[in-house]
């Protein structure tokens, strides 16, 4: 196959006032580690090439950039980020031409490293490769990994660590932030030249601001609940690690939750709980209110725009607990929910919490109708039973529902550790066996990855990979 990247770069032709053009900083010996083979097939990109994927080399018709934007961060407001240790090379269409980026995380220092070194190490790349990669198994929209390659450079975080480059593809990197700074900045024809090409790209059906606004909150509502789900937690749910596309981005100090609770912390730097498992729908909420505060500097009559925004914030924590409800629904094997599904639900959540239940276990025996095993206090969890086995007497095949909501296999964050200190030590046999079992997670194939990790193998908290 030649190795060819089909590019067609539509945020390139924007203004440079939306970025900075640079290649990639080259590396000392780079080394394909990983190869996304059906993604890449999915673009049409060609073979793996670790000069391409490592920044060594630009291919033809790449039109390298680092994008600037904003962002809030943990609630304060941040004037200038950008990417700070990412390239955008450019754009495909995929086999069903949908516009994909494609970009190097780890290429090297931009003008918005913020006095970082640009780089990435090998533990951050090769759980995100592992996480989005089991995220778009599981359903759940997020950016994809195409690569990892070793650039046979060591990094110091703390200690000496081996450098490695990710390259990531999503259907764009557009975020909240990149609207923040021109709003901020009061730069209006920048923020309405960004607004045109969102919709254009994202939101063709919309007509103005407004519309993006209401779209996007949309997706924003669906992708809490999703992660809620499968019991993930994000961790840096910043305004700039929030996609106008509706897509999980930026796999830093994120994790599955093993024992369930709703106030589940795994980030090392949420000290406050900010971005616990149970807020995440009012963080979902509390962005998007950033974006709707944004997209209306832009609008004529500003009164007028800031009532309607304002109906369509407050209307979004209805649109996460219907989605919540369809999700949780689905998951005792509910097809159509209906009034009392939610407290249904929420009542295992409740037993699983006071019993410190696997998340993921107790709703997978639950579809195979051996939940009992997984909560210690049976009389509750019998009475429980009672009630959902009556809601579930009339539905079509529930069983089937469940098997489809509920996944064998998660990325558990035991796990991944486990494959990165291996990985370091270069073995990456169980890199591979996690890639392999999690891309089918609601099969049973590996048995021995859906164990919650003993008490010497729990990993309390997640870091970011900066």
């Amino acid at each position: 196959m030649e190795n060819r990247i089909p590019f067609d770069n539509s945020f390139a032709r924007l203004p440079e006032t939306f970025y900075t053009r640079l290649d990639p900083t080259p590396v000392k010996a780079p080394r394909m580690l990983a190869w996304n083979a059906p993604l890449a097939a999915e673009l049409g990109v060609g073979v793996p090439d670790a000069q391409i994927y490592s920044g060594n080399a630009v291919p033809e018709g790449a039109e390298p950039l680092a994008q600037l934007y904003a962002g809030h961060q943990f609630g304060n407001y941040t004037a200038q980020l950008g990417d700070g240790r990412a390239i955008l090379l450019g754009e495909v269409r995929d086999s069903a031409g949908t516009r994909r980026d494609i970009q190097l995380k780890g290429a090297g220092r931009t003008p918005y490293s913020r006095g970082g070194d640009g780089r990435a190490w090998l533990g951050p790349v090769l759980r995100e490769y592992v996480v989005s990669e089991a995220m778009h198994a599981l359903g759940i929209p997020t950016t994809r990994a195409l690569a990892a390659v070793t650039t046979g450079e060591d990094i110091f975080r703390e200690t000496a660590l081996p450098g490695a480059v990710l390259t990531r593809v999503a259907a764009s990197h557009l975020r909240v932030g990149h609207f923040q700074i021109y709003a901020h900045r009061g730069e209006i024809e920048a923020l309405r030249r960004l607004t045109d090409y969102a919709i254009a790209r994202h939101a063709p059906e919309a007509k103005g601001p407004l519309d993006l606004l209401r779209s996007v909150c949309a997706r924003q509502a669906d992708l809490v609940a999703r992660w809620m789900s499968v019991g993930f937690i994000h961790g840096v749910m910043n305004t700039d690690n929030c996609t106008i596309s509706g897509e999980t981005i930026d796999y830093g100090p994120c994790a599955f939750m093993d024992d369930f609770h709703v106030g589940r912390v795994f980030s090392s730097i949420d000290q406050q709980g900010r971005y616990a498992f149970g807020n995440q729908p009012n963080i979902a909420v509390w962005n998007m209110a950033q974006f709707a505060t944004a997209l209306i500097q832009q609008m004529e009559n500003r009164d007028a725009a800031v009532e309607s925004a304002t109906k369509i914030i407050h209307a979004m924590p209805a649109q996460i607990e219907a989605a919540w409800t369809k999700a949780f629904a689905a998951k005792l094997g509910i097809t159509t929910p209906r009034e009392g599904d939610a407290e249904l639900a929420q009542d295992l959540l409740d037993l699983m919490q006071q019993d410190g239940a696997d998340f993921t276990n107790t709703f997978r025996a639950l579809a195979e109708g051996a939940a009992e095993a997984q909560i210690t206090d049976r009389a509750a969890f019998q009475d429980w039973q009672t009630r959902h086995r009556a809601r579930i007497a009339g539905e079509p095949d529930p069983q089937r529902v469940m098997r489809a909501a509920n996944p064998v296999l998660i990325p558990r964050n035991h796990r991944i550790e486990q494959m990165i200190a291996a990985a370091v030590a270069g073995d990456m046999a169980p890199f591979e066996r996690l890639t392999t079992a999690l891309a089918n997670p609601y099969t049973e194939t590996d048995t021995d990855l859906a164990k919650p990790p003993t008490p010497s193998e729990i990993v309390p908290a997640t870091f970011c990979g900066t």
